[in-house]
């Protein structure tokens, strides 16, 4: 139920971002092919394709096999024709002291326009026939944030919320006929762009967070039991596009019944996690933990290594007395995030506390605007990343002074400095002395604050301004060996593999004799396993309790 969740949130930020920019091509630039040589207009009729197939897939294991198991599970989605008279009977008492006095129904008619409908909330449309005049209007219930969907009405049984709404209707809306009801959401437009002009970044990341919530509409999702003049209605007061209504056979929104996951059930949810702290990590004074990274190189591995005595461990050091600096970036964090913590009080003690800040983290963009505001106020250096570029570097620099020197300490993680993420992902983060990577990590923080483009790299691939180079390096070395006729392989784990260069550079390695292995998370556009062309790749993406186990 959970992964069924997280695939829901993943399509609602495939539309809201992707989908959205696609639409934008439709109308900016129709004639520009993509790198698959398609028209935006191609590509947006392939992703529906491949969208419905998908929605009835979910629909498909909802309805078929999680809600029957989690049935035989005695964790019951109650239809309100099957409940009990006690659960009835608990259902409008829930209604009548916990939904109805935050819900507000609004007409829509000639003089009043259609409500503004958020961004991924659920809402319930009615039509209704006053039962004296014959009139009939359509009236919007909108239903707030931090209500539950799901609403119990005895032992591990429970009423979606939409039901319940629908059931007592009357009770909002007085004495009228309910003559059709459709449960809708909307996603719109999310896509955040930045100019390099502008005065003021923080500002100008404000005024686009206020715009996102007015933006067009890319997608309506309806359930398949709505009434098609609603669906007709909605589609024109929302201004949807053409071929972007999607109807939905399992509950609309089915992103927010990963609630189930976190029932109170032992005995269907993984034990909670442990983190271990092994030997190098054992809770230590600042200088001594910085000695032990001295002596040699630790790696962590999250969420098998605790992430307060790594990462927190790493950072706390600051409190040193010879810590004249911390440097760190944000780019997805939380209030009880240690790197804020001893960033703030690095600057109290007038020591340089430096925060790169990265507001381009989608949907966390107003989070890292409020962070930045309160380390400003705390005398943090605030450097905020490129407006057209996501700073997605993890990295950690600590300067003490040793012996008559300034000493660099690194920290380089594939994760966020993000503590609740640190036990739910599965992440790698390095704790270095070595020079050559510390030298690297001081220029890459110079080159960010300073908007300059660094000299050549030690040992760090850096993008924009190496990474691909570096790759490309790589690649032709083990192409190279394979060709000498010696064992060659490459190895790579990332995020997305989308870039034209480097997916060309990996057929040619393959059709060199190159043995090639990529895990890749999300969006991957190489195609493997092809005859003549990518036969010695292999590319798997891995989902299980850790996303990357």
């Amino acid at each position: 139920m959970k992964l069924c969740s997280i695939v829901s949130s993943n399509l609602d930020e495939f539309f809201a971002v992707r989908i959205a920019r696609l639409l934008r091509q439709t109308h900016t630039a129709p004639s520009t092919h993509s790198p698959d040589g398609r028209l935006p207009a191609e590509t947006l009729a392939d992703c529906r394709d491949r969208v419905l197939d998908l929605i009835h897939d979910q629909a498909t294991l909802w309805l078929d096999q999680l809600q029957p198991a989690l049935s035989k599970a005695r964790v019951r989605i109650v239809p309100i024709g099957e409940c009990r008279p006690r659960e009835m009977t608990t259902l409008a008492r829930r209604f009548s002291t916990e939904i109805a006095p935050v819900l507000t129904p609004i007409a829509v008619g000639a003089l009043a326009p259609f409500p503004y409908a958020r961004s991924q909330a659920l809402n319930i449309g009615v039509s209704v026939r006053d039962p004296d005049t014959a009139g009939s209007r359509f009236i919007r219930i909108n239903i707030p944030r931090g209500i539950s969907r799901l609403v119990p009405v005895g032992p591990g049984a429970f009423v979606l919320l939409e039901n319940a709404i629908a059931e007592f209707a009357s009770a909002l809306l007085g004495d009228v006929d309910l003559t059709g009801v459709v449960v809708f959401r909307v996603t719109r437009d999310s896509d955040i762009s930045i100019s390099r002009d502008a005065d003021d970044v923080l500002e100008a990341v404000e005024t686009q967070l206020i715009e996102r919530r007015f933006a067009n509409v890319v997608r309506l999702e309806v359930d398949a039991a709505a009434p098609e003049t609603l669906v007709r209605l909605l589609e024109r007061e929302l201004v949807v596009p053409a071929g972007h209504v999607y109807e939905n056979d399992a509950p609309v929104g089915l992103g927010d019944l990963g609630e189930l996951a976190r029932l109170d059930r032992p005995g269907l949810r993984y034990a909670r996690w442990r983190p271990v702290v092994r030997s190098p990590f054992v809770r230590r004074s600042p200088s001594a933990f910085l000695a032990r990274i001295r002596h040699g190189d630790l790696l962590a591995h999250h969420p098998y290594d605790s992430f307060d005595a790594s990462v927190g461990a790493f950072v706390a050091a600051a409190r040193d007395a010879k810590i004249a600096a911390l440097k760190a970036t944000i780019y997805r964090t939380d209030s009880m995030s240690p790197t804020l913590t001893s960033l703030i009080k690095t600057a109290d003690e007038e020591k340089q506390s430096v925060c790169v800040v990265e507001l381009n983290a989608r949907f966390d963009e107003r989070r890292n605007v409020e962070w930045s505001r309160a380390l400003e106020r705390a005398g943090v250096d605030i450097v905020f990343g490129e407006p057209d570029l996501k700073v997605h570097a993890k990295l950690a620099l600590l300067v003490r002074h040793e012996h008559g020197v300034a000493r660099r300490y690194a920290h380089i993680g594939t994760g966020n400095y993000h503590t609740s993420n640190a036990v739910n992902y599965e992440d790698l983060g390095l704790f270095t002395a070595d020079e050559e990577i510390a030298a690297d990590v001081a220029d890459l923080f110079n080159a960010v604050s300073a908007r300059t483009k660094p000299a050549p790299f030690r040992k760090l691939l850096v993008g924009p301004w190496f990474l691909r180079d570096g790759i490309m390096r790589e690649l032709a070395a083990v192409r190279a060996a394979a060709k000498a006729g010696e064992t060659a392989r490459a190895r790579i784990k990332v995020n997305s593999v989308v870039d034209p260069g480097v997916i060309d550079a990996l057929y040619v390695a393959s059709q060199a004799g190159v043995t090639i292995d990529l895990v890749v998370r999300g969006i991957c556009c190489l195609r493997p396993e092809v005859a003549a062309m990518s036969e010695k790749i292999r590319v798997h993406s891995l989902m299980g309790r850790f996303l990357d186990q």
